[in-house]
């Protein structure tokens, strides 16, 4: 079930085959650090660390490894940055003194899909989509507000249909600065609490705000179109919280949903193999 308390997400029980897991998401600007104890039916704990700190980086996951104290964890990375994946899986191999596991390369995200044969969907949605689905059990839209948003729709049957990626927050406004002689580089953060941009600065973060939320309104009124009813409503991601937190549309963030992917598609791969050795 959803922890509304601390925005966290357990686990389904069968994950008891694992003792301890560190995931790690990397992303585009930044990664996502999280370990699982205890049975893996919660996150210990988690950070964020921009990519571009890749000492810090290696240290924290080297610090999150060590708290485990299980020499039987699995160290499993997911990625949508392969540049700097590669870089980073051989600096924390070596540190670690551990294999890593790659989503996608080594275990496959638990979750079925129903898309064109030939596309190539980023193992992000995909692992938060089955981090969303294993603890509903329902219909559900899983949105992602990082670098870019993703709003993917996830049928009752627990299949991946895809979905709408747009640019997300900070691109936006860097694209807005990059292409006009004028526009200023801005920030993004939440914008003043007034219908109008009352200059150029707040015109931007008005636009790209509500740009968002109208984006996101819409596609899951389009998705319950198809449904016949509203599905639950689940956002993830960097800028999460900070767009769409108090939307009556949006029903949980989970700050760490695409860690729980990986933890619960680790889980789902160790018994598939235990299942095969019978």
């Amino acid at each position: 079930m959803f922890d509304d308390e601390f925005g966290r997400v357990r686990l389904a029980p069968y994950t008891r085959f694992v003792t301890a897991i560190l995931a790690i998401s990397v992303g585009n600007t930044r990664t996502h650090i999280g370990r699982f104890c205890d049975g893996v039916q919660e996150i210990d704990a988690s950070e964020h660390i921009a990519n571009d700190q890749l000492d810090t980086l290696v240290e924290r996951v080297a610090h999150h490894f060590e708290q485990l104290a299980d020499d039987q964890a699995v160290v499993a990375l997911a990625s949508v940055n392969e540049t700097f994946a590669r870089v980073l899986e051989a600096r924390i191999g070596g540190r670690l003194g551990a294999d890593i596991s790659r989503i996608g390369r080594d275990i496959l995200p638990a979750i079925s899909t129903r898309l064109d044969p030939t596309s190539k969907t980023g193992v992000d949605r995909l692992l938060c989509a089955a981090a969303a689905f294993a603890t509903l059990k329902q219909a559900c839209v899983v949105i992602d507000a990082g670098t870019a948003i993703t709003i993917d729709f996830v049928d009752g049957e627990g299949t991946f249909h895809g979905g709408v990626i747009a640019p997300g927050a900070q691109m936006q406004l860097n694209a807005l600065h990059a292409h006009t002689d004028a526009l200023p580089a801005v920030t993004f953060a939440l914008p003043e609490n007034e219908p109008f941009g009352r200059n150029t600065h707040e015109a931007m973060l008005q636009g790209v705000f509500f740009g968002i939320r109208g984006l996101v309104q819409r596609m899951i009124e389009r998705y319950a179109d198809t449904l016949g009813t509203f599905p639950i409503v689940v956002a993830t991601g960097g800028d999460a919280a900070l767009i769409l937190e108090n939307e009556d549309f949006v029903d949980r963030v989970v700050p760490d949903l695409i860690l729980m992917g990986i933890a619960l598609s680790v889980t789902a791969g160790l018994v598939d193999e235990s299942a095969d050795d019978e």
